[in-house]
């Protein structure tokens, strides 16, 4: 079976465990990224056959969503807090600093697929900002050079 077979056979399978549910776009498409960790585009006519509706309105829901991605995420996603605190403390600075290291912007992965960035609007350590999260790990107090040592042992690591 090729991956391409595999990722179909993932998304008829959500598909068809979830199409009854009432309002059951949003949590296909939840399935969908939880299982894959993406959405893929070839994956709308599929889920618009299966709800009835055109691939327009599947793919303006995908758009709508900052959560949702069309792309596989890197092996690793960075979360940066956007909040107020953070943003009070250096946190415009620190996104600055971590787009021009990483090479991206948000909702986009590095060429190496190694991270993939996105903003999350409070981590809930704001006595501590700015902060950002990596996997399972929240840091706080980061700062453009702590991040680069973060950064440097997470590439170490994989």
């Amino acid at each position: 079976m090729t991956e391409s077979t595999s990722i179909q056979d993932t998304v008829q399978a959500v598909i068809t465990s979830l199409k009854d549910k009432p309002g059951a776009l949003l949590p296909i498409l939840h399935g969908i990224q939880d299982a894959l960790g993406y959405i893929p585009a070839d994956s709308v006519p599929a889920i618009a056959q299966g709800l009835h509706l055109s691939r327009a309105e599947v793919h303006g829901v995908i758009s709508f969503y900052h959560y949702f991605r069309d792309t596989p995420p890197g092996k690793q996603t960075i979360h940066i807090c956007r909040a107020e605190s953070c943003q009070a403390m250096g946190g415009k600075q620190l996104e600055q600093h971590v787009k021009d290291q990483l090479g991206i912007d948000y909702h986009e992965t590095t060429a190496d697929g190694q991270f993939s960035l996105e903003p999350v609007y409070c981590l809930g350590n704001c006595a501590c900002s700015p902060a950002i999260q990596i996997g399972d790990d929240i840091y706080g107090k980061v700062s453009a050079q702590s991040f680069d040592a973060i950064i440097n042992e997470k590439k170490e690591l994989a």
